[in-house]
């Protein structure tokens, strides 16, 4: 089967994490570079893989994926012998589902809230919660470390590992040891730190 991945990518965005699960796969792909600064991801021919205008986005045979949680579950079950995502009859498989569903319908709605000092409003309406409880919930799962899922390194941790560093950077969660210490193992993973050295490097050459 072919396993060719086109990925339509921009710098120090969202995509940044699917550049690393696509290393951390050792996945066959070739990057379509978007500047997002220029506006090349509102460009027609874009907007037609993705109307939403947004990264990451992928293309394999005639599938196109958009959205980063669908794109990593897609990347990691085609190359599902890399082992970074449980299998159906793995008793791992719906804790794996359900914290990269955890990350896009509850993380981050809490972030964004706070981040715009917008009220969530009661926590029976809204659909996380509250932000605390999100983020107790989430501090709760990493205790059990060293990963999310416990000793089983997934691509659920590349998501949260990649997305927690930036929020953590801008101070949109709290700074916890349980926090910090997490993302330390995950940056210290050979092919995530590969894929940080390309992302800044990328993003270097769109800013010449």
């Amino acid at each position: 089967m072919n396993r060719q991945i086109t990925f339509f990518y921009a710098p120090q965005t969202r995509a940044s994490g699917t550049l690393a699960l696509l290393e951390a796969l050792g996945a066959e792909y070739d990057i379509h570079m978007l500047d997002l600064k220029a506006g090349t991801q509102r460009d027609p021919a874009y907007l037609a893989v993705n109307p939403m205008g947004k990264v990451p986005a992928i293309r394999h045979g005639d599938a196109v994926v958009t959205e980063q949680v669908a794109v990593m579950l897609y990347l990691a079950d085609l190359y599902a012998e890399r082992g970074l995502a449980p299998g159906l009859e793995d008793p791992l498989r719906g804790p794996y589902l359900r914290w990269m569903a955890f990350y896009g319908s509850c993380f981050e709605p809490a972030v964004v809230d706070r981040s715009l000092e917008r009220e969530a409003g009661e926590a029976s309406s809204s659909g996380y919660g509250s932000y605390d409880h999100v983020m107790d919930a989430l501090a709760g799962q990493l205790g059990t470390g060293p990963w999310l899922l416990g000793e089983r390194f997934t691509a659920a941790d590349v998501l949260w590992g990649t997305a927690l560093k930036w929020t953590l950077q801008f101070g949109l969660v709290p700074d916890r040891a349980v926090f910090r210490d997490y993302v330390e193992r995950v940056a210290a993973v050979p092919a995530i730190q590969r894929a940080a050295g390309m992302d800044e490097a990328h993003a270097a050459r769109l800013a010449a």
